[in-house]
């Protein structure tokens, strides 16, 4: 995204987290203009999305606190579905979710429906780290905070009841070895190898997702 005009769409109830948020993004080099908008609650986020929208403005990225006032008359109970408008909206948004939040099923519900570029637990983070954390994620690198990734990475292995059988498979593919030859490598039938890859995937990303996307997510959780 460099050298290039991007909007950024900051969403916080505290005006102080914003400004410093937006401060700090504007410290970094590289961007040749930047235009912020900020939102404090549900409903003004979804004004400012719907607003896009209508002028045919993309929002390049998106920095998305959990925990902000509803919109019920938009069925908007939270940050969370914020995100969800506005990755329908702009499929091609970074979406950067923050949160206070470290209980893993709240967290693995926002992972699972948003899937996001970024997800940080403000425990994680200060004002130091937070320009070359965002730095990461705008380059294309996806960022999960250690809170969040221990949080959600607990609650996978126990959902899906995670098994050596399981590292070996995305270990193996990680080294290119394709699905039908695994049975020579791992004790497991090419039918029980291909039930778990489609359990793996629907579970943590989408069951129509590539093989090369489940490695990345294995990755990135730390399951492998």
């Amino acid at each position: 995204m460099k050298n290039k005009k991007i909007n950024i769409l900051v969403i916080d109830d505290h005006q102080m987290n914003s400004d410093a948020y937006i401060n700090l993004i504007k410290s970094k080099q590289g961007m040749k203009e930047i235009i912020f908008q900020k939102a404090i609650d549900c409903y003004s986020a979804f004004k400012l999305i719907k607003q896009a929208e209508k002028t045919n403005t993309p929002i390049d990225i998106a920095l998305v606190d959990i925990s902000i006032p509803e919109c019920k008359e938009e069925k908007l109970l939270s940050g969370t579905d914020v995100a969800l408008l506005l990755r329908n909206s702009f499929p091609d948004c970074l979406i950067i979710m923050l949160t206070m939040h470290t209980e893993p099923l709240i967290l693995f519900n926002v992972f699972k429906q948003i899937n996001p570029e970024g997800f940080i637990s403000k425990n994680d983070i200060d004002f130091e780290m937070f320009p070359e954390i965002f730095d990461r994620i705008v380059n294309i690198e996806n960022y999960f905070s250690p809170t969040i990734n221990a949080a959600i990475q607990s609650l996978v292995k126990q959902t899906l009841k995670w098994d050596e059988f399981d590292t070996q498979i995305i270990l193996l593919l990680d080294k290119g070895i394709q699905t039908k030859d695994l049975p020579q490598y791992i004790d497991l039938s090419l039918s029980s190898i291909e039930k778990r890859k489609a359990i793996l995937k629907r579970q943590i990303l989408d069951q129509k997702s590539s093989d090369k996307e489940l490695i990345a997510k294995c990755k990135m959780l730390k399951l492998i």
